[in-house]
């Protein structure tokens, strides 16, 4: 019998798409957040006098607070459950963010930087924890690719508002207002979200869509026993190989089109914006392919790997971008590897919720969310040297170029049946 045999119908209900739309809406602010400095990097480099190695330091830093606080946020929202796990994480990088506005040097961002790195580490353990709670399998990678796609919406919007905040305001202004949307976030998210048996607006028939799978009460796994398990290192080098490709993304394509062709802060937006478009488009077809597959009968294993090889294939093209014959191919040739690495991720992402019970998922994205930070932190030292000395992207383009079929490969060869973990511990 396939897997998609047994399944009832879908309901009428749609809060779950609600509560999906609130993670869509907190990654956009999220994204925002984050990119607000490297889209003003050009310009306050110039006029404060910052080197690109101190530049990557703040990359480096920011990744591996934000790897650790990833840790230990799996294990909060494991212990307490989205809703206190999210309202914890955007408190704590709101309260970062607005305070980039204080410093002017690349020590002084670093330290704000830390507590931005902190709260944002929340988001996605909170948010995959309400997607594991909200979602049944079949449609967890879709639901995933949604909020996912948050990211590209935030990158596509901060290149278009933050210069003319910036260059109406002053720069600190830029960090001020878009702070500001993320407490009007944090009141809707209180509001609202609860767990589906809690939640009033819930209809019995979504409940019972939500519920079909049958639920394990939570306790935490102790680490030892998470770190022998495959399950667990199939995430974990997974996060590990593809993280550092989107983190240099997001901290250096400004940079990347001001250097390779002369763009200034104010022409961000249009390349920009059409990269981040084409992420979105991959971010939810990568999701909606496997549910698409999942939905048709095939096993959840061969659906998500099916998925991330068609995405993998798309990443190719990077190599050959900063060999592109005007700006606008290697817009092309970004695009479809950041498409790639949102519908790939969109399918890594539900490796935790796929494999392990819900209550007990948080912990093991914690350790992926790590393992993608030290990748960052390494990929961003590599950045840092390479253009300091060789001054292309050529390199690291190669390197993102092949990082999706090796991250396949690896999560092939630690789960080549894709099998879940049993209630005591132990993988089947």
């Amino acid at each position: 019998m396939s897997e998609s045999a047994a399944l009832p119908r879908k309901p009428r209900g749609r809060i779950r798409w609600v509560i999906c739309a609130l993670l869509f809406a907190a990654v956009v602010l999220s994204y925002i957040d984050r990119l607000v400095l490297p889209v003003l990097k050009p310009s306050l480099q110039a006029e404060y006098g910052w080197s690109e190695q101190g530049y990557a330091d703040l990359a480096i830093w920011f990744q591996g607070a934000y790897g650790l606080a990833y840790v230990l946020f799996g294990r909060l929202v494991d212990r307490f459950g989205a809703r206190i796990g999210y309202t914890v994480a955007v408190t704590l990088w709101t309260i970062g963010h607005v305070a980039h506005a204080l410093f002017t040097s690349t020590t002084g961002m670093l330290i704000a930087r830390v507590p931005l790195a902190i709260g944002e580490a929340g988001a996605f353990p909170a948010a995959l924890s309400a997607t594991n709670e909200w979602f049944p399998k079949s449609e967890r990678a879709l639901a995933i690719g949604i909020f996912n796609a948050g990211s590209n919406v935030g990158a596509i919007v901060t290149p278009l508002i933050v210069p003319v905040i910036a260059l109406t305001f002053g720069w600190r202004m830029a960090f001020i207002a878009t702070g500001a949307l993320t407490i009007l976030w944090l009141v809707a998210w209180l509001g609202f979200y609860r767990r589906p048996r809690d939640h009033t607006r819930v209809t019995a028939e979504e409940l019972a869509w939500i519920e079909h799978e049958p639920a394990e009460a939570a306790r935490p796994i102790p680490w030892r026993t998470l770190l022998g398990m495959r399950q667990t290192w199939a995430y974990m080098l997974g996060r590990f190989l593809i993280d550092p490709v989107w983190w240099t993304f997001l901290f250096w394509l400004p940079d990347f089109f001001n250097r390779q062709y002369h763009v200034k802060m104010l022409d961000f937006g249009p390349p920009l914006v059409a990269v981040y478009v084409l992420a979105d488009i991959g971010s939810i077809g990568g999701g909606w392919l496997s549910s698409l597959l999942l939905l048709r009968g095939w096993r959840v294993g061969r659906a998500r790997k099916t998925a991330m090889f068609v995405c993998a294939l798309f990443a190719l093209p990077i190599a050959f971008a900063t060999h592109a014959p005007s700006m606008w191919w290697a817009v092309l040739l970004i695009g479809l590897a950041c498409a790639a690495h949102q519908g790939f991720s969109a399918n890594v992402f539900a490796l935790p919720g796929d494999l392990f019970p819900r209550g007990r998922a948080g912990s093991v994205i914690g350790l992926g969310g790590l393992s993608g930070a030290v990748g960052g932190m390494l990929m961003a030292k590599f950045a840092g040297v390479i253009l300091a000395t060789v001054g292309s992207y050529q390199p690291i383009f190669l390197v993102a170029a092949c990082a999706y079929l090796v991250a396949l490969l690896v999560i092939h060869l630690l789960v080549p049946g894709y099998d879940a973990v049993k209630l005591d511990g132990n993988a089947t």
